[in-house]
């Protein structure tokens, strides 16, 4: 799930970027960038899916002609910061993979 998000925002973004926006949207496209490119990686997932969130929902209510995307988008960032990074990240590498493991209760 990292992964699709984070290939899909970066080549989003990279796309949008390349239109010469504003000051203003250049800095929100290379943020959302960086969060993709974090994504991508695996490091600092919580803070990435949480700056991903923010970004998405605000560009969903400045782009009124299709906010859809960045709804999904947003909230597949939020569901990210809650998951973790899973096995195969450098989070996982640098600070270990946290694993819940739930045992039967008994009586």
């Amino acid at each position: 799930m990292r992964l699709v998000v984070g290939i899909a925002l970066v080549v989003r973004r990279i796309i949008e970027l390349q239109s010469a926006p504003p000051i203003c949207l250049a800095v929100i496209h290379v943020l959302a960038i960086a969060a993709g490119i974090l994504l991508l990686a695996g490091l600092w997932t919580p803070i990435a899916g949480v700056l991903l969130a923010i970004i998405e929902i605000w560009s969903a209510f400045t782009h009124p002609h299709d906010p859809w995307s960045y709804i999904l988008l947003g909230t597949i960032g939020a569901a990210l910061a809650m998951l973790g990074p899973g096995a195969w990240s450098v989070d996982a590498r640098l600070f270990g993979w946290k694993r819940l493991d739930l045992r039967d209760r008994k009586n």
